[in-house]
């Protein structure tokens, strides 16, 4: 029987798991409240400014739940403003205050700097190949999950 530390979805998980501890600690000794959740979620939104929050979940991998508890948590933290739809009462259109670009830029250079860190000692090379070795894996899966 094969051992967890050689199945190579075992080790990714874990490689996620322990750099997201790591970036948020990282936040947090740096003296932000966001979350690495906050932050996708945040990021997503100014970089998509006008997609559906369902959309939005997808691109965050959260569900519309966990998209729509962020969101609150981002507007009262001010992160966000929210007012209604101008065509739909039932939407809200959401932007980023000027706090929450502020933080953004000032989260980017963390963000980057963690990466450095996790990504040390890997070839530029070996990076490039692996990151297409996932989008690959992420292809494959997509098609299963379609048929």
């Amino acid at each position: 029987m094969e051992k967890l530390n050689t199945i190579l979805f075992y080790n990714l998980d874990r490689a996620i798991r322990n750099y997201r501890n790591f970036a948020q600690r990282e936040l947090k000794s740096h003296g932000f409240d966001i979350t690495i959740d906050q932050w996708l979620v945040l990021k997503g939104i100014t970089e998509n400014p006008n997609m559906p929050q369902n959309e939005l979940g997808k691109i965050v991998f959260k569900d519309n739940a966990s998209v729509t508890r962020i969101i609150e948590l981002l507007v009262k933290a001010n992160y966000l403003s929210r007012s209604p739809h101008p065509m739909d009462r039932r939407k809200s259109k959401l932007k980023v205050t000027s706090k929450g670009i502020e933080t953004l830029e000032q989260v980017q250079k963390i963000v980057e700097h963690n990466r450095e860190i996790a990504l040390q000692s890997i070839p530029k090379e070996a990076l490039s190949q692996m990151n297409n070795h996932l989008i690959t894996i992420a292809e494959n899966c997509d098609i299963v999950k379609k048929t």
